[in-house]
């Protein structure tokens, strides 16, 4: 191994050791209010408290993530369950606003199946969806927070998302980690908003990658 790789492979190694010590942290710190919120859970919605679904991990690798539940299990007259919006309450909105729900999967991220920053984990069918950009996009471990969800989040097209999703992939760096959590915390106190700026910056990575990976499977 080159002494850069094995610089890269040391920064990578401390980088996950400092995200699970200060998951760690994080967690002891929020257990109370995490108490609380599990209360709260049951008094609104019942049992079960949790909400766990298989979610796609570092390089396509399935991990169950888990949530506080927020959401009943409202269905219509055919039996199929409402919309998202109609199956929660005012409460596990604000759980959800608040990105309290999530405090579980810093769990995740002591188990090293997750990190503080990094695409939001998702369907493994919703990953396959997306081709080779789906690879590419789960290079990296996903995240409790990510740049789409410091720049808009529920405001933007899934396709926004995803290329957000890919500049973080291509430019990574320990200082835009800690912007994105930093960034995190002022989108809990003042809510979600699209950044057209860097919307713009990310669209020409998304439609390159696209370009590429096209021509790569062209007969």
């Amino acid at each position: 191994m080159t002494p850069s790789l094995r610089r890269s492979a040391g920064m990578r190694a401390l980088r996950a050791g400092l995200g699970r010590a200060l998951a760690l942290l994080t967690l002891l710190a929020l257990l109370p209010l995490a108490l609380v919120t599990a209360m709260l859970v049951f008094v609104t919605l019942g049992r079960p408290l949790l909400f766990r679904q298989r979610r796609s991990g570092l390089h396509g690798q399935a991990f169950v993530l888990w949530k506080f539940r927020t959401m009943r299990e409202a269905r219509d007259a055919r039996g199929e369950l409402l919309p998202d919006a109609l199956r929660q309450t005012a409460l596990t909105r604000l759980l959800r606003a608040t990105r309290l729900d999530e405090v579980p999967q810093l769990l995740a991220i002591f188990r090293g199946q997750m990190a503080l920053v990094g695409p939001r984990p998702l369907l493994p069918e919703t990953i396959a969806g997306f081709g080779a950009l789906g690879a590419i996009r789960s290079s990296v471990l996903p995240g409790l927070t990510g740049w789409a969800q410091v720049n808009g989040n529920t405001c933007l097209s899934d396709r926004e998302k995803l290329a957000l999703d890919l500049w973080y992939v291509e430019n990574r760096s320990f200082a835009l980690d800690c912007r994105i959590l930093a960034l995190t915390v002022l989108v809990i106190l003042t809510g979600e908003r699209r950044n057209l700026g860097n919307l713009e910056k990310a669209r020409p990575i998304l439609l390159d990658l696209e370009a590429t990976t096209a021509a790569s499977v062209r007969p």
